[in-house]
């Protein structure tokens, strides 16, 4: 009977997957292998943001362009020029599949009007894409969008040392323009020297400027003292708000946008 345990031992030595351990202490028996999963052509999609740069076939109204953002995994964002919409999608089998897409409810001048049709129909459509590097297509039977990444085709403008143009008003709760705005078009040029010159739309302006990471703190600005017409006065005392003390900022490609602690601001695009 004394010999057992000595058996049993030298049992163990030669069939360690039985009676082993791991280098870390997990019986043998317990280790399994997890299968690799194979990367879906989907995922060099996520994260992305990109732009027309021609459509063959149907065109789009007011002349785009579209965007087509895929934020996070399985969500879809989009513009043709109008209203953005929102969605979930299925992006397997080489077809762009979107849930209900939801949009905003902004009224659009003009040919554009009809931009927002024209996005629907084409995801309605569930078009076939294809990505080649930086290169996006989508097709459908009455349409052929080619895309290039955001990053590729509208690079972020620097702050300093480009003319910015105003486009349009912000407010705590909408973007707004005008026709006077248009008109006249207010713009920012920020300097190396640390000085910001420009236009109200109607005044000239110039004033000492400080540029941080994220913030644009503007000093006290000069202007010029021609009178306005009241509805061009407007828009100069909507920019001259925004111009005055510390600004968030962001860039995004051509367009910067302003916003001060009270919700208002400026959306402006680089030339």
């Amino acid at each position: 009977m004394r010999t057992l345990p000595v058996a049993l031992a030298f049992l163990c030595a030669a069939t360690l997957s039985a009676c082993g351990s791991t280098a870390d202490g997990a019986d043998a028996a317990d280790v399994t292998e997890t299968p690799a999963v194979a990367a879906s052509p989907a995922d060099a999609m996520w994260g992305r943001t990109f732009l027309s740069t021609s459509v063959t076939g149907s065109t789009i109204p007011g002349g785009g362009p579209l965007e087509v953002a895929f934020p996070e995994r399985d969500h879809i964002a989009m513009s043709a020029g109008c209203n953005r919409g929102v969605s979930s999608v299925d992006l397997a089998g080489g077809t762009v599949k979107t849930g209900p897409i939801a949009t905003t409810m902004m009224a659009c001048p003009g040919d554009s009007a009809g931009a927002d049709k024209w996005m629907t129909s084409l995801f309605e459509a569930q078009p076939a894409w294809t990505l080649a590097e930086d290169i996006l297509t989508l097709s459908s039977a009455d349409v052929t969008v080619t895309l290039a990444d955001k990053k590729t085709a509208e690079p972020d403008r620097p702050v300093i040392g480009t003319t910015w143009v105003v486009e349009s008003l912000m407010t705590p709760d909408a973007v707004v323009t005008s026709t006077a705005l248009e008109a006249t078009a207010p713009s920012l040029t920020i300097g190396q020297d640390g000085q910001a010159t420009g236009s109200t739309g109607c005044n000239r302006f110039s004033g000492p400027v400080r540029v941080g990471d994220s913030t644009i703190t503007f000093g006290k600005l000069a202007t010029t003292r021609v009178a306005c017409p009241d509805d061009v006065a407007d828009v100069e005392r909507a920019v001259l708000h925004v111009l005055d003390g510390e600004v968030t900022y962001t860039v995004d490609g051509p367009v910067m946008k302003l916003t001060r602690p009270d919700g208002t601001g400026l959306q402006l695009r680089g030339t």
